[in-house]
């Protein structure tokens, strides 16, 4: 008989291990925790540091090339020994789990309805009717609008908050008792972040769930989480009450997590990053190399009369780029609308705003990635919208673009030397074999790469690695200006934050004019000279990023800084 006073979920000297070229590959080590009846516990780290592999684990979910041991269990069941045919009466019933990435977890050829109907059907033995009369009002649960409407839609109809709302609704189907939320809102601009995070609050409180909040956005935990548990490399390294993880963190990466989002009340000159923190040896030892976090940015402290002069600098010069009345239209649909700006060299231009406001359409148009429907954009004094083919495509070696998807905008069958050395080959630099494999030996080198990886493919890289080389690429051809497109949006914020430097440090060596593009603010704010706040096709304002960000005009702008995450 269960006791109603232990733990609903209890996890046991946990090791998991894969099968890696015939060996076997240790990533979790045995790890113990547990989940009370009613508690949100956070479990905070970057990629690779065993969160979702846990989680899986949790819900049987992993394949023939694992192993586990230990023991979970659940209500004083034992899920690592349970047999498959048992584990799918728990699975999706009794613990269910909102995915990170919806679209590659949503059926495409099934209707949303049809996917919710199902695990009503199994679970519940419901018949067709009843599940899709409750299946509707869970999409109304969960507050989409027209859930009528949006039974019968299949996921690529719909936006990514309402995915993500779909997959709580499936979640939620069963009435679990523990829902396991894994990266729910990687990669959505902050104010849906902000929606999703309100919805799983409140739908977790009036069920009375367990949850557990898997993230590597130590923000967001702050808001949900009762207790936090941290891992690295598979090792819980610090775990307690919220509120004392975030007021006195022991552990100098569990400091180096919360270092390394840009801060509120202060201003620096670049992001402190894990490294700063810690130093691993190749046994795994580590040595501690800083005592706080108040030492760091202190020590990283943007002198403010050194910045007033180069702001003053920056605009005693023509404009590099000046864009005048552009628009682009799709149909009825206003994506850019009469727009007009200045880009001044050696000026980081933030352009911020929510999916769907014509921030990356306004990027692509003024590069000709697509045609812009009017207006004009003069490059050094020249429109060239005016540009013949021929002339563009010369003009294209100066003007670059660093996407926000790397794994998508890179070549999966081509080496990264490939990569690197085709724009030389492209536009006939004259360089023979030798010197384009120099040239791009030297550019992974100046964005922290190493030789080998010349040699391989874009699958052997993580994502921060991947984004090293969409920066490599763009920096081939010595460009003068680079458009970053959301360039850092789905990365850790560990990682988020060597980029967001690399692109500093990079901007003052080559001498580059930027537009950062981005939904989030508080990034914004912290790389650029100037922000244009857009919405809905048109700018609602303009100015110096601590003005926006600290007295905005716009109410839009007002929703945007509310909705960034903040930790305690």
């Amino acid at each position: 008989m269960e006791n109603r006073d232990s733990p609903i979920l209890q996890v046991q000297d946990l090791i998991i291990s894969f099968s890696h070229s015939g060996n076997w590959q240790e990533v979790v080590h045995s790890l113990s925790f547990s989940l009370e009846k009613g508690e949100t516990l956070g479990l905070v780290g970057e990629s690779g540091s065993g969160k979702s592999v846990t989680a899986l684990t949790i819900l049987g979910l992993l394949g023939s090339s694992s192993q586990v041991h230990g023991k979970i269990l659940f209500k004083n069941q034992n899920l690592v020994s349970l047999a498959d045919k048992d584990f799918r009466k728990i699975r999706g019933a009794q613990i269910s789990m909102i995915f990170q990435e919806p679209m590659t977890s949503l059926n495409p050829v099934l209707t949303c309805g049809d996917q919710i109907s199902e695990v009503l059907q199994v679970h519940l033995k419901m018949n067709r009717k009843d599940s899709k009369n409750e299946s509707i009002r869970l999409l109304g649960e969960v507050e989409l609008p027209r859930p009528e409407s949006i039974y019968y839609s299949y996921p690529h109809q719909l936006s990514g908050g309402q995915r993500q709302r779909v997959m709580i609704a499936m979640a939620l189907a069963s009435n679990p008792e523990i829902l396991i939320a894994d990266e729910p809102t990687t990669a959505l601009d902050v104010t849906v972040q902000k929606t999703i995070m309100d919805l799983l609050i409140r739908i977790k409180n009036t069920r009375n769930m367990s949850m557990i909040f898997i993230s590597h956005d130590l923000g967001l935990v702050s808001q949900v989480a009762d207790r936090v548990m941290v891992l690295f490399k598979g090792n819980c390294v610090e775990t307690g009450k919220t509120h004392e993880i975030f007021t006195q963190p022991k552990h100098p990466y569990t400091r180096g997590l919360l270092a390394c989002r840009p801060g509120r009340n202060i201003g620096l000159s670049r992001l402190p990053v894990m490294s700063d923190f810690m130093s691993l040896g190749k046994d795994g030892s580590m040595t501690e190399l800083v005592g706080s976090i108040d030492t760091l940015q202190e020590k990283f402290k943007k002198d403010p009369l050194q910045d007033r002069i180069r702001r003053e600098s920056l605009y005693s010069h023509e404009p590099l780029l000046s864009v005048k009345n552009l628009s682009k239209h799709f149909k009825e649909v206003k994506a850019v609308n009469n727009v007009s700006f200045k880009v001044f060299p050696g000026e980081t231009l933030g352009l911020v705003g929510e999916s769907g406001c014509g921030k990356s359409t306004l990027g692509r148009s003024i590069l000709r990635l697509i045609e812009p429907s009017q207006g004009s954009v003069e490059y050094r004094g020249e429109d060239i919208l005016k540009f013949s083919q021929r002339k563009m495509r010369e003009t294209r070696k100066n003007l670059q673009i660093i996407f926000q998807d790397p794994y998508s905008s890179l070549n999966p069958r081509q080496t990264i030397g490939e990569t690197l050395m085709e724009p030389l080959k492209i536009f006939n630099m004259g360089l023979s074999g030798t010197e384009r494999k120099n040239k791009a030996l030297e550019i992974l080198e100046k964005v922290q790469l190493l030789p080998e990886h010349f040699y391989r493919y874009p699958y052997e890289f993580s994502g921060g690695q991947r984004q090293r080389i969409g920066i490599a690429r763009s920096l081939m051809l010595k460009p003068e200006f680079i458009i970053c497109d959301e360039s850092v949006s789905a990365l850790d914020v560990s990682i988020q934050a060597q980029i967001i430097n690399l692109l500093i440090s990079l901007r003052e060596e080559f001498k580059l004019t930027l537009i950062f593009i981005s939904h989030d603010l508080s990034v914004v704010r912290f790389i650029s000279d100037r922000i244009l706040v857009m919405n809905k096709g048109v700018f609602e304002e303009e100015g110096n990023p601590d003005e926006i960000y600290f007295n905005p005009q716009s109410a839009y702008t007002k929703r945007l800084i509310e909705a960034i995450p903040k930790t305690i």
